[in-house]
């Protein structure tokens, strides 16, 4: 079974950054490519990155393209995700999510993830 733990989401006025974090067990990490989704009150999850196995390959909405990276380090099995130029739009749950298939393609999907982290709160005031 796949565990996903994600951690440093907080509070942050418009403009500031925040960085977070997933731990990831219970599989081979460097074999599965990660994403990070987000869901607003009232509103359906949304993709917002993902990262190849290899980390070589990247793929973000076009809300956070140029203001969000991800990256990931699978010698520590965690995925992040740093956040610049923060918006209040960009307020909502984060859940990292882990591809069923070891495989090149970067999914954007969720319903091609087969694994989440119980989500970390990022709240962004104007």
């Amino acid at each position: 079974q796949v565990q996903l733990v994600e951690s440093g989401g907080g509070l942050v006025q418009a403009g500031g950054s925040l960085s977070l974090s997933c731990a990831a067990s219970g599989r081979t990490f460097s074999s599965y490519a990660m994403g990070w989704f987000r869901q607003a009150p009232g509103k359906e999850r949304e993709f917002v990155a993902a990262i190849s196995w290899s980390g070589g390959n990247t793929y973000y909405a076009d809300s956070v393209k140029g203001r969000f990276t991800i990256s990931r380090d699978n010698a520590k099995n965690t995925v992040y995700l740093h956040m610049n130029s923060l918006k209040p739009e960009d307020t909502a749950v984060y859940y990292c999510a882990a591809d069923r298939y070891a495989r090149t393609l970067i999914p954007t999907s969720e319903y091609e993830y087969g694994y989440w982290g119980q989500g970390t709160q990022v709240t962004v005031s104007s």
